[in-house]
């Protein structure tokens, strides 16, 4: 890779963001586009977030990905909002347009993807349980929605944030049934019948960390679990998942589909087909 004068800067902006896999497969799917353009890591904390922001105008950068813990806070820094980012209240993507800074949200669209390709997963109909009640969580919850699961329960250890998620969207999603619970032991009991797809939107899991229950108690043999953590090892919770011999992924897929609809959102067109997910594979 060259770099000049012209060379375009895309990145993403995290805390932490040294895990992040996004400069790998994205670099690479610049590469094979034949771009001049650079994709870069900014390790950006909550109280350097708006002068990050403003720094991407005063630099003129392409765009970023937001990841942990800018999602949410984001919304309030650009100029507009796409109609699904708006609905969510959470952005992982910022396009700059002649200084002009758009925030679009595409994990959704990931979530679905990857449920789809990895385990084969057609939501509709579905129980879903949802553990987090942050911006990934809001993401999942407008996609499965939209995809018409029949319940969507969230779990989180603060349980007004869950109510105030449900509250909002029980007006825009009447055909969805909502239930909230504490992440705790009594979960397992609470969530009396046992749901389908267990999606772990929160960091639990990042840093080698696990729950302290064993929460894939709730989902019903056959059933599914998609951890949207991503490490060099299996999380403690995907270990649980495959031990109890149900179908489990990380959350690679879901990386690499979101980052397939970032890239085309910043040049205008998509990339080589499949190539950042065999990145994440390691076989590209």
């Amino acid at each position: 890779m060259q770099l000049s004068g012209k060379t375009e800067v895309v990145g993403i902006f995290g805390d932490p963001v040294e895990h992040s896999l996004s400069p790998r497969m994205q670099n690479a799917a610049i590469k094979a586009s034949g771009l001049d353009a650079v994709y870069v890591p900014f390790h950006v904390t909550a109280t350097q977030l708006c002068d990050a922001v403003a720094g991407i105008r005063a630099m003129a950068l392409r765009g970023v990905n937001l990841t942990i813990p800018h999602k949410e806070a984001a919304c309030h820094l650009v100029d507009e909002l796409d109609k699904q980012a708006a609905l969510i209240r959470a952005i992982n993507i910022i396009v700059n347009e002649n200084g002009h800074l758009k925030g679009y949200n595409t994990d959704g669209i990931g979530l679905l993807s990857a449920l789809k390709q990895e385990l084969g997963v057609d939501v509709a109909g579905l129980r879903v349980l949802l553990v987090g009640a942050g911006g990934a969580c809001r993401a999942a919850l407008v996609a499965l929605c939209q995809a018409q699961v029949a319940w969507i329960g969230i779990a989180n250890r603060t349980r007004e944030r869950s109510l105030g998620l449900i509250e909002e969207m029980v007006a825009n999603f009447p055909g969805t049934a909502f239930a909230e619970y504490e992440l705790a032991r009594s979960l397992v009991t609470e969530c009396s019948e046992p749901v389908d797809l267990l999606v772990n939107t929160s960091a639990v899991g990042l840093k080698g960390d696990a729950f302290d229950f064993h929460i894939t108690g709730c989902v019903k043999s056959g059933g599914a679990v998609f951890d949207m953590v991503y490490a060099s090892e299996p999380t403690p919770l995907f270990r649980e998942a495959r031990n109890r011999g149900l179908s489990v992924a990380d959350g690679l897929g879901m990386l690499s589909a979101q980052g397939e609809a970032a890239f085309q959102l910043w040049f205008g067109s998509a990339p080589e087909g499949h190539l950042m997910r065999r990145v994440l594979d390691g076989i590209a």
